[in-house]
C-alpha cells in the first residue's frame, strides 16, 4: 500500500477498507467507482491522512482532474500524493447509489480505524 513503512495507522485503515462489501459489484450498469488518495502536509501534526472519493470516470483520471484544479476537492488538489487503489479494489466498480453509500462508509471506517486525517467522503 506504501512505499517504506507508512503512517502508523496504514494497517487499520486497510483492515478497515477490507470489512466493507459493494452488492452491486461487476453489476449490469456498474460504472461507478470509490476511490482513496493519499494526503501529505508536512504543517500538520499529523502529516498524512486520506481522502475519499466517488466517482464515474477512472479514479485515475479523477485524482489528476483534483491536481489539476477541475472541480476540485481543496485537500485532494493541494496535498494529494497519490491514489491508493489496494484499498478499494475489492469494491469497484458498482452502481451510483452504492458509491456514495460507500464513500461515507469508508471515510467514517478510516475515522474510527484511528486515521487522524480524513478529508471527503460525502
Amino acid at each position: 500500500m506504501f512505499l517504506g513503512p507508512g503512517p502508523a495507522w496504514a494497517p487499520a485503515a486497510l483492515r478497515a477498507a477490507r470489512t466493507l462489501k459493494a452488492t452491486t459489484r461487476g453489476a449490469r450498469g456498474a460504472g461507478h467507482s470509490v476511490y482513496v488518495a493519499l494526503l501529505h502536509d508536512p504543517r500538520r501534526t499529523e502529516a498524512w491522512g486520506l481522502y475519499v472519493g466517488q466517482t464515474s470516470r477512472d479514479p485515475d483520471l479523477r485524482f489528476d482532474q483534483h491536481k489539476a484544479g477541475y472541480k476540485a476537492s481543496g485537500a485532494a488538489r493541494r496535498f494529494g500524493v497519490r491514489l491508493l487503489p489496494d484499498l478499494v479494489a475489492h469494491l469497484n466498480p458498482m452502481r451510483r447509489w452504492e458509491a456514495l453509500d460507500l464513500e461515507a462508509a469508508l471515510a467514517e471506517a478510516f475515522r474510527a480505524a484511528g486515521v487522524p486525517w480524513v478529508e471527503g467522503g460525502h
